[in-house]
């Protein structure tokens, strides 16, 4: 049985609000805004790395290479947003830390069904990775590297391919100009 965890409630702008809550609070109902994080990595190629990610609700479907939340952990501190970022890297893919950039955060929020919601300030981070990794199988069905310019295509065209905050998250990355022609 995995380990019960414990996510850092914020307003809408992202502030920790000093309330831990638990993951099941955050993910259930209305759910509880709280930290998020998404991680796109990128090669030399001009590739993105996608993963399909197992989901309660978004199961079978392609995602950002990672996603987590920043943890209060058990010595009482709570996790940056980088370190929960490698941590996501490392236990998904074997992949030890790399330089990760923060382009900013979105909100997202939407109820499903069996009482399942999303309800995050999520923060996206991109890194360069041209080495060899494994995906955990616990985390993902699978994984693709993918051209840039068809991963914006094929998400326009095909939405109901992707994850919502994986959407959500290419409209971010597209306002930056990260997923912009140039490497």
């Amino acid at each position: 049985m995995p380990e019960r965890q414990t996510i850092l409630a914020c307003d809408d702008a992202g502030v920790f609000n000093g309330e831990y809550i638990p993951k099941e609070v955050g993910h259930t109902g209305s759910g509880r805004r709280h930290l998020a994080i998404a991680v796109l990595l990128y090669n030399n190629k001009g590739e993105v790395l996608l993963q399909k990610r197992k989901h309660k609700v978004f199961d079978d479907i392609w995602d950002v290479t990672g996603a987590t939340h920043p943890l209060h952990k058990k010595d009482g501190t709570d996790e940056t947003l980088e370190e929960a970022t490698l941590r996501c890297l490392k236990s998904e893919y074997n992949i030890d830390p790399i330089p990760l950039k923060n382009l900013g955060a979105f909100n997202y929020a939407a109820e499903y069904k069996d009482g399942l919601c999303e309800n995050e300030h999520c923060y996206q981070f991109v890194g360069e990775y041209n080495g060899k990794f494994k995906l955990n199988s616990e985390m993902g069905y699978g994984y693709k590297w993918m051209d840039k310019k068809e991963f914006l295509q094929d998400m326009e065209t095909r939405p109901e391919n992707y994850s919502p905050w994986a959407i959500k998250a290419a409209e971010l990355l597209e306002k930056e100009r990260f997923l912009g022609y140039e490497s």
